[in-house]
Formats: C-alpha cells, sequence, structure tokens
C-alpha cells in the first residue's frame, strides 16, 4: 500500500502559508508589535515537530495582540499529538483561551464581567476553541499508537506462527530419526550380520565375495543412517533446512533482530557444550519472545556469566511503557525451557523484579555429567 500522507516539509509549508492568509485577512492593524508578533508566530511552526512545546509558547504573543489565531492553534494541535502530560496540555489550553479573551481589550485588559451573558458566551468560545486541537491531537496521538501496536501484534503472531511450525517440523524429524534407528539401522545391522556369517562360514569363493561385499555395503549403509539421524536431530532451527542447532556465536545476531532495545553482556570460556550453548540460546530468545509479548516499549538486559561451576543466564526486562494487548498463546515456553533445563542439571525461575520489570534465570552447571 502507497504511503499516501503529505511529507512533512510541505505541509509545514502550508501551515505557514495559511497562517500569512490568516494575518492578511484578520489583522488589519498597522502596529509593528501586532505584525510582529504574528509573523513570529509563523516562523514558530516549522519548530513544532522538533521542539513543539517552545514552538508553541512562541505563538502566544501573536493570541495575546493580535486576531491572527491558526498558528497558536496549530502549534498546540502539534503539541498535543508529541506529548502525553494532561496536566501540561490543560494549561496549554487555558493561557492560551485566557490570551485569546485579554486581547480583544489589549494593552488594558478587563476583567470579564461573568453576570453577563455575552461574556459568558466569549469565554465558552475561546475555551472550546482552545480544547479542540488538544483533543484532536491526543486523538491522532492515540490512532498512531494503535497503528504501532497493530504492527507489533502482526510481527509477533507471525514470529509465534513460525515458532510452532518449526517446533512441529523439529518433532516429525525427530519422530523419523527414531524410525530410522529403530527400525532401519537394526534390520541393516542384521544383513551385515548375516553376510559376515556367510563370509566365514561358506566354502564358495564366489558366495564369499558377495557376501563380503553386502557386509562392506552393509557396515557403509549404517554408517550413513547413523550420520542421517544425527542430522535429523540437530536440524528444526528453520523450517525446510538442515542446518545445526544455534549457539552463542549466534546471539548477537538475535539480539539485533529482536526489535527491542537491549544490552548484552557475556563473560564466558572460550568452548562450552553444544547443547548448553543451545539451552542457553533458547532461554534468551523466549525471554525476549515473552518481552515484546508482554511488555512493549520496555528495554531488556541480557548477562550471561560464570560463577564457580555454574553458568548463570538472566534476561532482564524494564517496566514496559504501553499496554499489553492479549495475544493467543500455547503457554509452553517456560515450561520447555524447564524440561531442557532439567535434563541438564539445571534450574529456570521466571520472577518479577522489585521496580516492576520481570527476570528470567537460567543456571547450569558446567560439568554434565554422562
Amino acid at each position: 500500500m502507497r504511503d499516501r500522507r503529505i511529507p512533512a516539509p510541505v505541509l509545514d509549508a502550508l501551515l505557514m502559508v495559511v497562517s500569512l492568509l490568516d494575518i492578511w485577512v484578520n489583522e488589519q492593524s498597522d502596529e509593528p508589535l501586532r505584525r510582529g508578533a504574528a509573523l513570529l508566530a509563523t516562523a514558530a511552526l516549522a519548530l513544532r515537530r522538533h521542539v513543539p512545546l517552545p514552538a508553541f509558547l512562541l505563538t502566544l504573543p501573536a493570541a495575546l495582540v493580535s486576531d491572527a489565531i491558526f498558528a497558536p492553534l496549530a502549534a498546540l494541535y502539534s503539541l498535543a499529538s508529541l506529548n502525553r502530560h494532561r496536566l501540561l496540555l490543560a494549561a496549554c489550553a487555558l493561557t492560551l483561551a485566557a490570551c485569546d479573551l485579554t486581547h480583544w481589550n489589549w494593552p488594558a485588559p478587563e476583567f470579564t464581567d461573568f453576570s453577563d451573558s455575552s461574556d459568558l458566551v466569549t469565554v465558552t468560545y475561546s475555551l472550546a476553541t482552545a480544547t479542540a486541537p488538544v483533543f484532536l491531537g491526543q486523538l491522532v496521538q492515540a490512532r498512531r499508537e494503535l497503528s504501532l501496536r497493530l504492527v507489533e501484534i502482526s510481527r509477533a503472531r507471525e514470529h509465534e506462527r513460525e515458532l510452532l511450525a518449526q517446533g512441529v517440523l523439529a518433532k516429525e524429524r525427530a519422530q523419523l530419526a527414531r524410525e530410522m534407528h529403530d527400525v532401519v539401522s537394526h534390520q541393516v545391522s542384521l544383513i551385515a550380520v548375516r553376510a559376515g556369517a556367510l563370509q566365514v562360514a561358506t566354502p564358495d569363493a564366489a558366495a564369499r565375495e558377495a557376501a563380503t561385499t553386502i557386509r562392506q555395503l552393509s557396515v557403509q549403509t549404517l554408517e550413513e543412517l547413523r550420520h542421517m539421524v544425527s542430522v535429523l536431530r540437530a536440524a528444526g532451527s528453520r523450517p525446510a533446512e538442515l542446518t545445526p542447532q544455534p549457539s552463542l556465536a549466534d546471539l548477537q545476531r538475535l539480539v539485533d533482530t529482536s526489535g527491542i532495545e537491549t544490552r548484552l553482556h557475556t563473560d564466558l570460556p572460550d568452548a562450552l557444550p553444544p547443547p548448553i550453548q543451545r539451552a542457553v540460546y533458547r532461554a534468551v530468545q523466549e525471554a525476549l519472545t515473552n518481552v515484546r509479548k508482554h511488555a512493549p516499549g520496555a528495554t531488556a538486559v541480557i548477562r550471561i556469566r560464570q560463577e564457580d561451576d555454574l553458568l548463570h543466564a538472566a534476561v532482564t526486562n524494564s517496566v514496559p511503557t504501553r499496554p499489553a494487548l492479549l495475544l493467543p498463546g500455547a503457554h509452553h515456553g517456560l515450561a520447555g525451557l524447564r524440561q531442557r533445563a532439567e535434563l541438564l542439571g539445571g534450574t529456570v525461575t521466571a520472577t518479577p523484579t522489585s521496580d516492576g520489570g520481570y527476570e528470567l534465570h537460567l543456571r547450569l552447571p558446567l560439568h554434565q555429567t554422562p
């Protein structure tokens, strides 16, 4: 889908042109103060995306001394679309309304008589005019955040579907490996044994040669079957690819592609057993997936270190900056990590932190017992 939004520089130029037209139509006075304030407000619109609050403050003199009100309204809208502090926005709206009420009697303002119905209507009109851009800006901000959340949800669901497909494929490969090991390898072994017995027992030279050939081919087939079984058991990290399982060398790539602001700190020996490396990688992968799903906008810190005979891998995330939406899931990730850790003699804990975040901690013994 093509992006039909107006480019930012073009939109800024259009707003400044409209503000100049507002000055030309509504500001009939030749006083330098009024003209200067109005032109300053127009120029401030160029800063509304980068420093919205100072840009709005620069437009207030125009609302105080002139009839050109478009630039202050546009600046207040930009501030509301980029700022979350509602008290600040309410104060800015009230300030703009006060300036709009005061400029009718500038430079000697008078207090409004609320007993006069016409004055009450004027106050109501000024307040409505000042609050309208605030509500519109907040609505645009909510729509923008909703669009970002929808993109995150789509990515999370796609990632979950990919993990599910990989899990199914790995399960099928493991089942195929078991069948090949238990059935095919057993039968080929029997062929090799029978061929060896025939090679020793038969007096016929041609039969011995044939038995020798059959035995050699059976042994070669067994070696190839063992290699295929090991490949099938190790595969499964990517769909339809017979690649090795990930290791600690792949952690940086996992962090870079996670879409989360993450710091990685490692202090490990050069060589670790492959099962331990895979367990650490899967733990970090599951933790980052949970952060993306349940703590949107949070940052994460990964610390992997060795302490005595234990390997510690901890993934800690901060408090989410946006509310999390409920996403469907099988809730088997942590259970699978605990099972993997138990097979290696370790443990996995997942607990909330004191500052409102969450931490997943994997502990594994470095020296595995056979």
